[in-house]
């Protein structure tokens, strides 16, 4: 064993307990070179919590020995107060990005950052107003804690005069700073209108942040407004600002998604009739929603030759512009071989189903076809409304009348591109006067969240409750069924496909 002289270890034992005391920094700052041995040697106290040993022990006051101890151990608890802050200030700006995090559209991000800011801000009220810089859109104003006739008035302000306007009409090509107005009513330069609206809602200061980054570019501005004079110290500003390029980014990943979201319902509304025709004896209503991820579910109803008229409603497998594109050469193929044998369902969607195999053997779709026969002129007095329907592996209709709520019954088979010879047995039915025939797409029935079971009697209760006064009305009775089985409207289920009713009042 190695013989260590006393000093050398006393001395060791004195710098270590240093540097636990005051921390890494300090320490390495005040390690420096030891002057004679013999001050080295000399003797030292015990390690006491709130004692620095390495300080020699006082030979006059007690109180002496602890006005030297609370100086030693000051920068210690400096830096140990500072590290807090900085785990804590990572901690709120952790948790406030993860719920941003989660937002999955426009409007629900744009509230989260104003919530959030607001909290790092300090401040109570706030607004964003989303206007991005290419023109594309789509642009929008949210409030908190804000109505929107509030907003109303704020926007009364000319927008050269606030502080988004100034930063929203920047003509700089880089990234503009936040814009702090710490004292509305003592700011001589204030617009006399812009002094007015802020006396009117209560706020006397402001703070605006750009939703803006070099690679997103600027989406637009996010105000918060104090009810009392003030502004957001340094510490504040440097969080809001990290959080609101987070923001930013992911407030452009939202924009990309809404902008390809309505091109896709633009694409499908082009699609589908752009209205609905005038059949003698039948009133028409048709609900297209389309879902998140834009399906290929589609309606069509088409004059046919002697007062008849055609129904059809389907849904192609998959999602996104190919199923568009393959809804559209099927509903097309449909009306042409509706037009040339259209008073045979079977017939229809026979040659359907040829085509798809022939044109599109990797894809899928259910399809249903009713040709039907108003009972108005040029048919003899009497005459009862007949509907002869064939289905593809889809939904049976509903028939909604004053007396009955019932599902037509139809033999079962399977969706197109899957039919063994082709071939899809049909029904046929009589609707009494003032009946409605209920057509619709799976989606609806998906976008429950529940089993086809309880799917099928949710729809059924629900147009069962349709008010007896709105049973003549096709397009209440579409309306209600949607209120009734998706009261949380798109966003029940998981499902991404779209929604799709036709409903056709008989005389």
């Amino acid at each position: 064993m190695l013989d260590i002289p006393l000093c050398v270890r006393v001395d060791v034992d004195a710098v270590i307990a240093a540097q636990i005391d005051m921390g890494v920094c300090d320490a390495i700052g005040q390690n420096a070179p030891a002057g004679r041995p013999a001050i080295m040697s000399a003797p030292h106290l015990p390690k006491v919590a709130g004692i620095d040993s390495a300080v020699p022990a006082a030979a006059h006051t007690a109180a002496s020995l602890t006005s030297s101890a609370a100086a030693a151990t000051a920068p210690g608890a400096m830096i140990q107060d500072r590290l807090a802050g900085w785990v804590s200030d990572l901690t709120t700006l952790h948790e406030l990005t993860e719920r941003l995090a989660r937002t999955g559209t426009l409007d629900e991000a744009l509230h989260e950052l104003l919530r959030a800011g607001a909290a790092l801000v300090g401040a109570r009220r706030g607004m964003v107003v989303l206007e991005p810089a290419d023109g594309r859109g789509p642009s929008s104003t949210v409030g908190l804690g804000l109505a929107h006739a509030d907003l109303g008035h704020i926007e009364t302000v000319p927008r050269s005069a606030t502080a988004y306007g100034r930063i929203l009409d920047a003509r700089t090509t880089g990234v503009p700073g936040p814009v702090a107005q710490a004292d509305l009513f003592h700011d001589e330069s204030l617009d006399p209108r812009h002094r007015e609206v802020a006396a009117r809602l209560g706020y006397a200061a402001s703070y605006a942040l750009p939703l803006a980054t070099d690679d997103a570019g600027r989406l637009g501005v996010a105000v918060w407004f104090y009810d009392e004079p003030a502004e957001p110290v340094d510490r504040q500003r440097h969080l809001v600002g990290l959080y609101g390029r987070y923001a930013t980014e992911h407030l452009a990943r939202l924009l990309e998604l809404d902008r390809a979201r309505r091109q896709m319902a633009t694409i499908a509304d082009e699609l589908l009739p752009s209205r609905l025709p005038r059949v003698p004896g039948v009133r028409l209503a048709a609900r297209h929603l389309s879902g998140p991820r834009g399906g290929g579910e589609w309606y069509d109803a088409l004059p046919l030759p002697e007062g008849a008229l055609g129904l059809a409603v389907g849904s192609v497998s998959g999602s996104g512009p190919s199923a568009l594109a393959a809804m559209g050469r099927l509903r097309a193929s449909l009306r042409a071989y509706a037009v040339m044998e259209g008073e045979d369902p079977v017939a229809v969607l026979s040659d359907l189903e040829l085509l798809l195999r022939l044109t599109e053997p990797a894809r899928s779709a259910t399809a249903l076809f009713a040709y039907c026969e108003p009972a108005a002129a040029p048919h003899p007095e009497g005459h009862e409304s007949r509907i002869v329907l064939a289905g593809a592996g889809h939904t049976p209709p509903l028939i909604v009348g004053q007396h009955r709520t019932e599902f037509v019954e139809t033999s079962l088979s399977a969706p197109l591109g899957m039919l063994a010879c082709w071939e899809a047995p049909s029904v046929e039915f009589s609707p009494a006067h003032g009946e409605t025939v209920l057509l619709y797409t799976d989606g609806l029935l998906r976008r429950t969240g529940d089993p086809m079971d309880r799917a099928f009697t949710r729809l059924h209760a629900a147009a069962a409750s349709v008010p007896k006064a709105a049973r003549d009305d096709p397009g209440a009775i579409a309306d209600h069924v949607l209120r009734t089985v998706l009261p949380d409207g798109l966003g029940a289920g998981d499902d991404g496909e779209d929604v799709v009713i036709l409903a056709a009042w008989f005389e």
